[in-house]
């Protein structure tokens, strides 16, 4: 039986939406299916671990009625990868089975009946609807969502705080070391039951939404209802349950009318100095001594260009070693959003030396740079002009997150 024939393409994106919730490991494995259900040439795919649920569609051609099926995620969503772009992929019930096809590949993956599948009813109660942008949404969660807690025994901890307060959207989370504080004006026509309600998203839902949101104007629609909270956007509905308990007072933990103000930008400080001390005529190995200069000391000068001189000028390591450096660092602001990019301008000097307060030479080189927090980790981009050579150098460095 013909279930649905597609694009990989078609069929991937939405599992990789839903199959994020999905756990490796379950005590119930239906739990580690994704539940696929087809109604003429619509497929919908839904994932849940009873907390959570995550729901969207796909279109495709099929010949053959409804019907419905369990079929594990992770292996469905690998075979998908492993395909190249633009395959055509058919997906056909046999015995039980969920065989796939695509060119001359055949794939054969066990399934669970569709009837067993658990679905999250939405309860009865109250309802507060409201409407933002996903990209209003998923900076709240950013400026605030580091700070929860990830296995404290204060269960409430293990999530963030969402208070609707009449016409304004705020978050909050605590680990009970930090707290993070964010808001956002609400549109008016948003549908409130009361003036005030809170609620604590779990930390898995906190994280999913920061993961599928977009960073687009694109509509997201909240509804609390009861002891859940359903996000809708695009073609994706989430259902959470909320976790039950009471969020610590945290307008009693910030300052109010406090008299010191700390603004985004920084000045960052850097001194370091060095010496060997030995007797004048000690054989001191070239791996002790110092040479200066480049990406990380005085930039404006190449990599270890700077260090003591014969009587001929030719460079060699010294003795003695002083480096200094003032650098500001301000964040980037567009359309009144923080970016991850920040910009400086900075002014280093260092001198090598053998004799100290003997025709010593200080090597100064300011500049520009940008700062980028990418994914992989720090980028660092200056370009520094060195005041001795008279020339202007470009300094890029890449660090890795681990």
């Amino acid at each position: 039986m013909l279930f649905i024939k597609t694009k990989r393409d078609m069929l991937l994106a939405p599992l990789q939406s839903v199959s994020g919730i999905v756990e490796k490991k379950h005590t119930l494995p239906i739990l580690s299916n994704v539940l696929l259900e087809k109604k003429a040439d619509i497929v919908t795919c839904v994932a849940t671990d009873i907390e959570i649920q995550i729901t969207t569609s796909t279109s495709g051609t099929s010949d053959d009625g409804d019907c419905a099926v369990t079929v594990g995620a992770r292996k469905l969503q690998d075979i998908l990868r492993s395909l190249p772009d633009g395959t055509d992929v058919s997906l056909n019930l046999e015995d039980k089975r969920l065989l796939v096809r695509a060119g001359k590949s055949r794939f054969t993956l066990q399934t669970l009946p569709a009837e067993e599948f658990p679905h999250m009813a939405l309860s009865d109660g109250v309802v507060n609807k409201l409407s933002v942008t996903q990209k209003q949404f998923r900076k709240l969660l950013s400026q605030t969502q580091f700070s929860m807690a990830a296995q404290d025994v204060r269960y409430y901890l293990n999530g963030l705080l969402l208070i609707v307060d009449g016409k304004e959207l705020r978050a909050v989370a605590t680990d009970g070391h930090r707290l993070a504080y964010a808001s956002m004006p609400l549109d008016e026509s948003h549908e409130s039951s009361s003036s005030r309600q809170e609620v604590i998203l779990p930390r898995k839902t906190v994280v999913e939404l920061a993961r599928q949101l977009a960073d687009s104007d694109d509509a997201l629609e909240v509804t609390i209802v009861g002891n859940q909270i359903v996000f809708r956007f695009g073609h994706i509905e989430l259902i959470s349950k909320l976790i039950d308990g009471k969020f610590p007072d945290y307008e009693r933990v910030i300052p109010q009318g406090h008299p010191k103000l700390v603004k985004a930008s920084r000045l960052a400080l850097r001194v370091e100095g060095g010496a060997v001390l030995a007797r004048a005529d000690a054989d001191i190995p070239v791996t002790q001594l110092f040479l200066t200069g480049g990406d990380t000391t005085v930039r404006g000068y190449g990599y270890r260009a700077i260090g003591a001189r014969t009587e001929n000028n030719l460079l060699y390591g010294g003795r003695y070693l002083g480096l200094a450096s003032v650098e500001w660092q301000r964040p980037i602001v567009l359309a009144g959003n923080r970016k991850d990019w920040e910009h400086t301008v900075f002014l280093d000097a260092g001198s090598v030396t053998d004799e100290p307060g003997n025709n010593v030479q200080i090597f100064v080189g300011a500049g520009s740079g940008i700062r980028w927090n990418s994914p992989v980790g720090p980028l660092q981009a200056d370009i520094a002009y060195g005041f001795k050579t008279q020339q202007l150098r470009l300094h890029l460095r890449l660090g890795f997150t681990f």
